[in-house]
């Protein structure tokens, strides 16, 4: 008999991650151990006006992840289950932070189903410790000089440092 080949299980776990945070990083972390690959694909999302670029979030997203061979970075803007597709991944990774996010991702996760049966949501509570984390919340913290050193990676805390410190001095030059 011949052996059969090892299915490949490949997730995705989407978001705009602007930025990483260490609440992203744990959701990433777990999936990691769960799937052979995991992609985690920034959303480019036309409609929102984010404080960093796509490659600029996917860049901040492999320094972040350089230490998990089996996570691949990447960026889509068509429709989740296409780019699923177009991956060969079966199933979506969620974060799960409160019972409003439940709500919201349990929407997220009827719609695609519905426009492909084949695709799986898996839902991950966050670790308590990260359960009030946001990116808004780091962006507004970091915007007024606060301490984000406990919710983003090192190098995500300098990104944001420099970022703030352009546009101050982007707008003290009007």
């Amino acid at each position: 008999m011949k052996p059969q080949a090892k299915i490949e299980r490949v997730a995705v776990y989407p978001g705009s991650f602007d930025p990483v945070t260490l609440g992203h990083l744990d959701i990433i972390h777990r999936a990691a151990k769960q799937f052979d690959k995991l992609i985690v694909a920034v959303l480019n999302n036309t409609s929102k006006n984010p404080l960093f670029t796509v490659e600029e979030r996917k860049e901040l997203l492999r320094q972040a992840t350089d230490d998990l061979d089996n996570v691949e970075v990447d960026s889509f803007r068509d429709l989740l289950v296409r780019y699923m597709r177009s991956r060969d991944a079966g199933v979506i990774v969620r974060g799960i932070r409160s019972v409003t996010d439940f709500e919201y991702e349990l929407q997220l996760a009827s719609t695609n189903r519905h426009l492909d049966e084949g695709i799986e949501t898996i839902f991950m509570t966050t670790n308590p410790k990260y359960s009030y984390l946001s990116s808004s919340i780091v962006k507004e913290i970091a915007q007024f000089e606060g301490e984000v050193r406990e919710l983003v990676p090192p190098h995500v805390e300098q990104a944001l440092r420099d970022r703030f410190r352009e546009r101050a001095q982007a707008a003290d030059r009007r």
